[in-house]
């Protein structure tokens, strides 16, 4: 009886699979969390991909997604691998840094607590 043989993973070949790294996912977490306690969204999803990690947040859990955002390693070198995309599917950010594709959702918060 012979076995089937899976080789180990060689360093320095692309991933198969994007995900998101610890202080990303603590910081869209976080948003997250606060977005919660201000009572605007309900529920999030987490697709991880071959090409794409993509968080996604909901008012409630039966509509689509109010943000996606969304981590494009590929596009790292072009318009950032950052992006935000609203509901209608319209990319509202895009960027190399975390922070600042996070900002719109940041001062919409802002808006949220101050009223």
């Amino acid at each position: 009886m012979t076995g089937i043989v899976t080789p180990f993973p060689i360093s320095g070949r692309a991933p198969t699979q994007v995900g998101f790294e610890r202080l990303e996912l603590m910081r869209i977490l976080d948003l997250y969390g606060r977005m919660v306690a201000a009572g605007h969204w309900r529920d999030y999803a987490i697709h991880l991909g071959h090409d794409v990690a993509v968080f996604a947040a909901f008012r409630r859990a039966s509509e689509r997604p109010e943000f996606r955002i969304e981590k494009r390693p590929a596009l790292r070198q072009r318009q950032g691998m950052w992006a935000l995309v609203g509901e209608s599917g319209l990319m509202l950010k895009r960027g190399h840094e975390l922070p600042s594709v996070l900002a719109p959702v940041e001062r919409r918060l802002l808006k949220l607590v101050a009223d």
